[in-house]
């Protein structure tokens, strides 16, 4: 039987951003846990995320199904579909999952910690629905429902549904008129763990175009996209 570890500083920020202590923690270390982690310390790890990230995707559908619902009542079911396929895809999971630090929380075996594991996508995402899975477990119904909406409620207004992000339409431009496609440099982070603030480049064949700020990498990416995009003189997109 692995044995039972103290919850790091990384995992006891991600409790506070989730609104929930769990009874029998070792469902969160199981939800932050990365087959890689499991195959490489099976001495401390009992089990991946992968089951608690089926039972997760099902509760978070559901709540963001219910969010929408709610909070836009003049909306029609084209557009709630629009909303809750842009909170739910691996992309919305990345950034929600980003912002509440799961990233930095995750346990990753060494050639996925190398390989960048602590920002991919994929990963974090999984991890994000597991965690809500962890909390179905541990705390029932109410709890899992409670935090899934502490978590995915801000979100609800921070974009259109349907709308195109910044760096989707500085790929498109670039590709279609300059000829490449951009890739983004992270130039730097400063500021505490729950300030964190990232500052990326925006490049095009090896030549900056333009810098951006954010509370995340993504949204850092997203300024210097729209920076680009800007000094391209190519107008916002619109809202569909």
């Amino acid at each position: 039987m692995p044995s039972q570890e103290p919850l790091d500083d990384a995992v006891l920020r991600l409790c506070e951003q989730l609104g929930y202590s769990f009874a029998d923690k070792r469902l969160l270390l199981d939800a932050l846990t990365h087959r890689s982690f499991k195959n490489e310390r099976p001495d401390v790890a009992l089990a991946d995320n992968e089951r608690l990230e089926f039972l997760g995707d099902a509760v978070v559908g559901l709540v963001v199904a219910s969010l929408v619902y709610v909070q836009f009542p003049d909306a029609d079911e084209g557009e709630l579909t629009r909303r809750r396929a842009d909170l739910v895809s691996e992309k919305g999971l990345f950034e929600t999952a980003e912002a509440i630090g799961i990233g930095d929380a995750m346990r990753l075996g060494k050639g996925e910690e190398k390989s960048g594991g602590r920002s991919k996508s994929r990963l974090l995402a999984s991890a994000l629905e597991a965690c809500v899975g962890a909390i179905y477990r541990d705390g029932g119904v109410d709890a899992a429902f409670a935090a899934a909406r502490r978590i995915f409620e801000p979100r609800l207004h921070t974009s259109a549904p349907g709308h195109r992000d910044a760096k989707s339409r500085a790929q498109e431009w670039a590709q279609a008129h300059l000829g490449g496609t951009p890739s983004y440099r992270l130039l730097g982070t400063e500021g505490p763990d729950h300030e964190r603030k990232f500052t990326v480049a925006l490049e095009l064949h090896e030549e900056e175009v333009a810098t951006g700020a954010g509370r995340s990498k993504i949204e850092a990416e997203q300024a210097a996209a729209q920076t680009a995009l800007d000094k391209w003189a190519l107008p916002s997109d619109p809202i569909t």
